[in-house]
């Protein structure tokens, strides 16, 4: 099985931090040479390994984060 590429176009931050190391973090990643999308999945310290994430275009992003607004605002409905 080949192994997939990657490259990390543009870190955007650190949503949480483990005591082994690993961060779940907000990327834009390009993989195995496609067109970067935004990714939120957990890295291993120096971006050596990986864990399970999600991949979103823009255009899902958007839809998320109206989404993530409506639920904070509204937590108990």
């Amino acid at each position: 099985m080949d192994s997939i590429s990657f490259e990390i176009v543009k870190h955007f931050g650190v949503i949480s931090s483990e005591k082994s190391g690993w961060k779940k973090e907000l990327n834009l990643v390009s993989w195995s040479g496609r067109a970067p999308k935004l990714d939120v999945r957990d890295w291993a310290p120096e971006h050596k390994k990986m864990g399970k994430g999600v991949t979103l275009t823009v255009e899902e992003a958007a839809a998320l984060a109206e989404l993530l607004v409506s639920a904070l605002a509204k937590p108990e409905e």
